[in-house]
Order: C-alpha cells, then sequence, then structure tokens
C-alpha cells in the first residue's frame, strides 16, 4: 500500500520558518510529480507547490518568493520550506504523489500561524 507521511507542522508566529518534509513509500518516488497542497478551514484545498519527476517546479503566487519546494529521490522524500510564514498560511498541508493515472494524498499536517 502506497504511504505519503508528513511531518514537519508546527505553531509558529508570524515571520518564522518551517520546512515540511513527506516520505513515500511504495511507489517509483522518482517517477511521479510531487506537490503540497493546503486546505483552510471553510475552503477548498489548493496547490501549494509542486515537482516534476525533472525538477521543473510550479507555485501559487501565495508562495512565491516565500516558499521553496524540493526533492530528495535517494531519500523518497519531498521538502516545502516555508519562510516568512503569514496567518493566511494557517492550514492543513497535504502531500500529494502523481503520476498518470495514480493519484495519492498522505494525511496531512498542521500548520498555524498566529500573529
Amino acid at each position: 500500500q502506497v504511504q505519503l507521511v508528513e511531518s514537519g507542522g508546527d505553531l509558529v508566529q508570524a515571520g518564522g520558518s518551517l520546512r515540511l518534509s513527506c516520505s513515500a513509500s511504495r511507489i517509483t518516488f522518482s517517477a511521479f510529480t510531487m506537490g503540497w497542497y493546503r486546505q483552510a478551514p471553510g475552503k477548498q484545498r489548493e496547490l501549494v507547490a509542486e515537482i516534476t519527476n525533472g525538477g521543473n517546479t510550479n507555485y501559487a503566487d501565495s508562495a512565491k518568493g516565500r516558499f521553496t519546494i524540493s526533492r530528495d529521490n535517494a531519500k523518497n522524500t519531498v521538502y516545502l520550506q516555508m519562510n516568512n510564514l503569514k496567518p493566511e498560511d494557517t492550514a492543513v498541508y497535504y502531500c500529494n504523489a502523481r503520476r498518470t493515472v495514480w493519484n495519492y494524498w498522505g494525511q496531512g499536517t498542521q500548520v498555524s500561524v498566529s500573529s
């Protein structure tokens, strides 16, 4: 069974930083596009950032200049470095792995940013 396990969520003050990690198992990690999504209370889940198997990245406008997505194929892990966090970044952050018809989700990790 495919597993995506997120970690790194926490409560931080505005302006602070966090690094989220997502460890994948039972997939050919290097072949998948990996992404980070988030869902705030009462809102739809939205893309934050993604990185293709070739290393190309794509960011939501809200994440540009503050967040960096990276991957380590040797460790089957994708990261999201988040700097200058804002209260509006508060959400559950989900890891996603997708490739053609395959689409997998982690269980989520809570990020809370206090003002």
